[in-house]
């Protein structure tokens, strides 16, 4: 093993093992660490490397911007430590500039999750779109595919990181399956590549993105020189398009935008062009049905009505609209609150396992067809807006063994990066009855007004409403049973 030695702008020094074919991008060549944690990461061009700009923004993204070190030890402003653990799982944030041999930067490696653990691709990045497109699918070994819910989390991982982002006046600029690496066996993902975050008005984007998630506004104006005020460049905006090309890719193996429609016969470049730019059309636009694939069998309204709007607030409201795009954080709230609508499906050769159970008048899995046995508790979810009024703002499906989160049981808590996620009740089918098992709420009170101490349950009854806490914001309950 032959290595060298990169010295970072700190002074420090950092081996590397020397290899003749580095594994490349389109802006950077990567060395690993002798003990593979980190790597090293050299620009291709170095005149871009030692760019004085590139090298401010490096140093921003490192200190001022970097939501993975705390605020106390020079990390982005607000930022805990607690925060800082949880993001330092969501991005694969650079940790070092390198000045010599040449400019670069230090990153940690991606943890082992991210790559094939088996199969024939076996040690390669889980690239999303291995999990996306349904040809690819088929040559994954099973228990890399994952289930469905896992999807589902690793999109509100991908919503609440892109959150993070544009929290701080950032934009990514080039998300995508490459950018965004993936697990869907245990619902994780990554964000890489952040050397190149743009900071609109100081940090101009490096690249216009990868094709089939660059926003249809940039595509069709690259023909125009870049100081031209009508050409756009990637922005937070063009990240909120981008964001939900992946989320609907994840969710429904599918792209929104890429069906049958022709735009040009010039060639198939000016066609892609078009397509994805000047012309492009949602698949499932509700009044054109002319991009609309003839095997599209089960449509986004599927996912529930809350991701629904958001996917037609960006396909189609806002795909050539980027001001009425949806942003990260609207994204992050209703991917959690739909989240609360899962429901197992009872059919073990199920190919999703999982689905939202939202429509209450066809209780069966949208995706095989069972349906679903035996009652089933919805808990309506109200919150005082004032004394006596109560809002409902969120509902949880009931699956025997879910739990009740404190973000459940009180309406000023969003189950964020610095949430408490310790269990304070569960459900349960027990003795032919549903019953509400608490844990840890110190003042649940049953309809009848008693408390319930903690081991002690609440049956589940049809129209009761449960007090799940005296204390101020302490949310109500109340049960609708479903009845097949």
């Amino acid at each position: 093993m032959t290595t060298a030695k990169a010295t970072l702008k700190d002074g420090r020094g950092m081996e590397f093992v020397i290899t003749s074919d580095p594994p490349a991008g389109g802006m950077k060549k990567t060395y690993f660490t002798p003990d593979r944690s980190s790597v090293v990461q050299f620009y291709h061009d170095q005149s871009t490397g030692n760019d004085p700009q590139r090298l401010a923004r490096l140093e921003a993204i490192l200190t001022k911007y970097n939501p993975t070190i705390p605020e106390s030890q020079g990390g982005a402003r607000g930022v805990t430590q607690v925060a800082a653990d949880y993001f330092m799982k969501l991005f694969c944030w650079p940790t070092s500039i390198v000045v010599k041999p040449e400019v670069g930067i230090v990153a940690p490696t991606y943890p082992s999750s991210y790559f094939f653990a088996t199969g024939q691709f076996q040690g390669k990045e889980k690239e999303g779109r291995w999990f996306s497109s349904p040809k690819l699918r088929k040559y994954l070994p099973k228990e890399e595919l994952g289930t469905w819910i896992n999807y589902l989390k690793l999109c509100i991982l991908m919503a609440r990181a892109v959150r993070r982002l544009h929290q701080a006046g950032l934009a990514h600029s080039d998300l995508s399956s490459r950018n965004v690496l993936v697990d869907p066996s245990l619902g994780l993902s990554v964000v890489i590549d952040i050397d190149s975050l743009v900071v609109p008005g100081l940090y101009p984007p490096d690249v216009l993105g990868t094709p089939g998630y660059i926003a249809p506004e940039v595509l069709a104006t690259q023909h125009l020189t870049l100081r031209d005020p009508n050409r756009k460049h990637p922005s937070a905006q063009t990240d909120q398009h981008a964001l939900a090309v992946l989320m609907y890719e994840y969710l429904l193996y599918r792209h929104p935008l890429g069906g049958p429609k022709v735009n040009s016969t010039v060639s198939a470049e000016e066609d892609n062009r078009l397509s994805f730019g000047e012309k492009a059309l949602f698949v499932e636009h509700p009044t054109d049905n002319s991009n609309r694939p003839l095997d599209l069998l089960i449509p986004y309204t599927v996912l529930g009505p809350l991701l629904s709007d958001l996917f037609a607030r960006t396909f189609v409201k806002g795909l050539h609209a980027p001001n009425d795009r949806p942003g990260a954080i609207e994204w992050e709230r209703g991917l959690v609150k739909t989240w609360d609508m899962l429901y197992p499906c009872p059919n073990p050769s199920c190919t999703h396992q999982w689905f939202i159970l939202h429509d209450l008048s066809k209780v069966r899995c949208p995706f095989c067809g069972t349906k679903l046995p035996g009652t089933i508790p919805i808990l309506k979810l109200r919150k005082e807006t004032r004394p006596g009024q109560w809002m409902q703002d969120g509902q949880l499906v009931v699956y025997n063994n879910i739990s009740l989160f404190p973000w459940h049981a009180f309406g000023n808590i969003f189950p964020g990066e610095e949430a408490d996620r310790t269990p304070q009740a569960y459900c349960v089918f027990y003795g032919g009855q549903w019953l509400l098992i608490n844990q840890n709420l110190s003042s649940l009170t049953s309809p009848g007004g008693n408390r319930v101490p903690s081991g002690q349950a609440v049956a589940l009854t049809d129209g009761a409403q449960i007090r799940l806490s005296q204390e101020p914001h302490g949310r109500i309950a109340e049960v609708q049973l479903v009845k097949n």
